[in-house]
This record gives C-alpha cells, structure tokens and sequence, in this order.
C-alpha cells in the first residue's frame, strides 16, 4: 500500500504531526496528517516547511496500521510465547519426574529457580540496552535443549542460570521494540497481543506436556526430559525463521514504502515534545532520566508486588492443582491449570484494550488488582476443592495484564527512545524481583495448604492497589503544578544556549513542556 497526496472528505477524521513540540489533535474535516522527514539515513519529524510532506487520511491510517499489526505481532509474540514454556515448563517436569531423577529434596528446587532468577535479574536493564532479540531467543532454545541432558542438580542449576542471562532481555527488548512502532496510545493494546502469550504459554504449555508425556519416548528422551527437547527443537526453529521476517525498525523493514516509513516514525515522533530524534544515541543522562522517572520507580513497585503472585502462578500451578486433586493422574494435573490460564489470557487483552480506547491505564491497573485479592481471600479461608479450583480464576484474571498495563503506563512517560529502553527495564527487573521473592513463598513444608504464599499474596495484592491508587492522585497533581509558570522558569533556567536543545532532550520529564500520562 502507498501513501499518496489528496483531499479530504468531510467524513474523515485527520490529524496533524508537526515536529518536535506538536501534540496529537483532531482538525477541521478537511485538513490533513502532515509528517515532515529530514534526510535519508537520519531521519526526524520537524515543523520545517522546506521538506516534502506525506498527508494521510484517517482510512488510509488505519490500512496502515493494521498492516504493521500483521508483520509486527505474530512473529514476536509466538518467539515469546515459546520463551515462557521453556522457562514454565520446570513447573510441569516437576511433577513429571524431574525431582526424583535428579534427587532433589527440600528446598533443591527452589534453589534451581533461584539460579535462573539470579541472572534473570542481573541482566535485565543490561539486556534491554543492548538486546539482540532473536539471538536471545536462539540462546534460549539451545539452553532449554541442555536443560533435556541435565543429570544432577549443578548443571540444571548452571543450565538455567545462562537460561536466565538470555530470557532477561526478552520480555522488555520485545516492550522496548514495540515502542518503535506504535504511538503512547496504541502501545499498551499491541503489547496485550504479545504478552498475554504468558498465560498461553501456561494453557499451552499444559496441553503439550500432557500430549508429550503420553509417549513412551521422544528419541531416547523419557518423561520430563521430553518437554525441553520438544520445546527447544521448535523454540531453535522459530529463531532461525525471525531472523528473516523481524526488522529493527521502521527504517530497515523492506514491506514498508518509503512513505509510510515516513508516516510510522511520524506519528511515534509526534508524540515527543522535546525530542528531534526517532532513534537517539545511547545517553547516560537519559538512561537516567528514564530509571529514575517517578512513575517508572512507582510502577515498577506496582509490578514487582503484582509479579509475586505471577511468578507462584507461573512455577508452582502445577503444585497447587495437586494438592487441589491429590489423587487425580499426572496427565490430568497437567491438565488442570489451562481454564484459568486461559481466563487469564482474555483479561490480558482486554483490559489493555480498554485502556486504548478510553486512553488511560492506571485505572485498569487499579481494578485488575480487585480479583486478586478476592482470588486469596478464598484460598485462605476454605479447603474445599471446587471453592479453591474457582480462586485459581480470580487470580489469573487479575494477575496477568499488568505486563502490558505497568509497560504502556510506563512508556506513556518517557520521551526519549534510550530512556524508554531504560525504563522498560527497570520495570521488568523490578517485576522479575517479586518472581524470586514468590519462589521461597512455595516451601514443602508448607504443603498442601501453602498459607504462606497464599497469605503473602494477599499482602503484596492490597498494597499493589494503594499504590496505584496514590500514584493516580500524584500525577492529577504535578500535572496541576506543572501548569505553573514559576516552575516552566525554574526548570529551563541556565541551560547552555549553544547546546540548548540537547540539554532539553536530557531534562526528559523535567522539562516544563512534559505533562504526566495515566
């Protein structure tokens, strides 16, 4: 599809972009998205009026997009999907067999996750600033194949340890890439399609563990062993077939004409008050300003509270469902987890949704937090199977669209592309910091009735809920101060006027034009 130049019926809906300091408005019905490109390497949305201008019409946008849609999502989100099966599939081996093949006792395989989480937190914030997405995910799937030959608690423990160094750039580098494609209000629902292959890959990764362990052999791999061959035979696949048809941007993706590259950086740029640049240089300052963003730090705690419940989701459901049905068979076990998993995956999309259209993500950050709560409530107060099978539902319902929400929020309130990856990461290595804290949550000793972690979910799940309720109050807030001419005074007093705009770049959401997003 080309873009090309025309007139406007009355019926359709345009838009301009107009550069560095333009904000995304609705215009009179016969007007017109403009985007204005300098160069042909570096390229940059400006109000200059000396550059060729592309006009769009809102039909035409939305051919567009839904054609960045198809060429963006599915790649990505089947490489992720089968990213969190290798890194869940542990929880499905464990009742398979893993524990007595490799003699674990106690607390060994606590201290197996605690190796993955240990890089998995590590490298986060590292991976994410210099993330190569599909060398990741082939890292990934030749470990998950190492993990098959494991024969003692050391090298599963190292195995899944550099498993960890890999996955740790997936999830934010994926966030951080789609950011170069959609604009603020687009992101969170295109992050929904990606991340709700998390409570798929939990359904999913149930529906083929118990398929794979209904073979007597895969090769001269039994039991457990089958999952992580079968899994990383497709996961190598996959990779081997992204590095064809992922592009890193905009400006290198062959299906895109030169028009609409121009429009789809257009539209992400508009969107940058102080920001001249679509992809931007690796700054300190910026990474910086993006870490230590307030509602980066704040939605980050949000993430890491939610992410105790989710990491006990993701590596002990299996666990759960049998003390649930303790005398049920393993194949059914394996089956029990997927009905809430797959509740989990509706809500993921469509909170996410929801907050696209109504443009605001903090509110579904708050009311995603209500089931939780309700979902423990239950857990602690009864034994009774059916009432604790039921519980399962609440939780995942409210538990896995955080991913997409506490991202979209979080890169809803950055302006640059290299404080966006650094936010990104910050959130996630806070999130993947509750997935550890949950891992000692689930004790032998504690079973079946695990008051524990139930109790400790409980907890984190209320507190989630005043923090974003307190963050939504800030925001109204300093957006109310920022509108205050004192601080505009204050906040640009002394730059260097022959490096001004650089310096503005930096300020990030210091600067006085910034407005807060929620």
């Amino acid at each position: 599809m080309a873009l090309r130049d025309r007139s406007f019926s009355e019926h359709e809906q345009t838009q301009y972009i107009a550069g560095p300091s333009a904000q995304r408005v609705l215009s009179k019905p016969d007007s017109e998205l403009r985007v204005h490109v300098h160069g042909e390497d570096h390229r940059m949305a400006t109000n200059s009026a000396e550059r060729p201008i592309t006009k769009v019409g809102h039909t035409e946008e939305k051919r567009l997009r839904l054609k960045v849609d198809l060429h963006i999502i599915p790649p990505i989100a089947i490489l992720y999907l089968f990213s969190c099966i290798s890194r869940a599939n542990i929880g499905n081996a464990k009742i398979a067999g893993l524990e007595e093949d490799l003699h674990l006792t106690g607390t060994d395989y606590n201290i197996v996750l605690t190796a993955f989480y240990t890089s998995y937190i590590i490298f986060r914030i590292p991976s994410t600033l210099l993330c190569k997405r599909l060398v990741i995910a082939l890292g990934c799937g030749l470990l998950t194949l190492c993990t098959a030959v494991c024969n003692n608690i050391h090298t599963l423990c190292v195995v899944r340890f550099f498993f960890g160094l890999f996955d740790a750039g997936m999830l934010p580098g994926i966030a951080y890439y789609l950011a170069r494609w959609y604009p603020r209000k687009e992101f969170g629902s295109r992050l929904s399609l990606y991340i709700v292959m998390a409570p798929l890959a939990g359904a999913f990764g149930g529906l083929l563990a118990s398929g794979v362990l209904s073979l007597d052999h895969f090769g001269r791999f039994h039991r457990w062993r089958m999952l992580f061959m079968v899994d990383g035979i497709i996961f190598c696949g996959l990779s081997v077939v992204g590095f064809f048809t992922i592009f890193d941007s905009p400006l290198s993706a062959r299906w895109l004409s030169k028009e609409e590259k121009d429009f789809v950086i257009g539209r992400v740029q508009s969107e940058r008050p102080v920001s001249t640049e679509f992809l931007d240089d690796i700054s300190f300052a910026r990474s910086r300003r993006g870490i230590f963003n307030p509602v980066t730090i704040t939605t980050g705690l949000i993430f890491l509270l939610i992410n105790v419940t989710a990491g006990g989701l993701q590596f002990f459901a299996p666990t759960i469902v049998r003390t649930i049905y303790p005398d049920s068979s393993t194949v059914s076990q394996q089956l029990r987890p997927v009905p809430p998993y797959a509740v989990g995956a509706f809500f993921t999309i469509l909170y996410p949704f929801l907050g696209w259209r109504l443009d605001r993500s903090n509110i579904f950050i708050i009311l995603a937090a209500l089931p939780i709560i309700v979902g423990y409530i239950m857990l602690l107060a009864t034994q009774t199977p059916q009432i604790r099978w039921a519980a399962l539902f609440f939780v995942a319902s409210g538990v896995y669209p955080y991913g997409a929400l506490c991202d979209a929020q979080i890169s809803a309130n950055v302006i640059s592309d290299t404080a966006r990856s650094a936010a990104i990461g910050t959130n996630i290595m806070l999130g993947t910091c509750g997935g550890l804290i949950s891992i000692w949550m689930w004790l032998p000793r504690d079973s079946p009735k695990y008051r524990i972690g139930n109790g400790t979910n409980l907890a984190t799940s209320s507190v989630a809920l005043i923090v974003a309720v307190l963050l939504h109050l800030w925001v109204r807030f300093d957006n109310g101060r920022r509108n205050t001419r004192e601080m505009s005074t204050a906040e640009l007093a002394g730059l260097d006027q022959d490096q001004a705009q650089d310096q503005a770049q930096d300020l990030e959401w210091r600067h006085p034009a910034f407005r807060w997003k929620l």
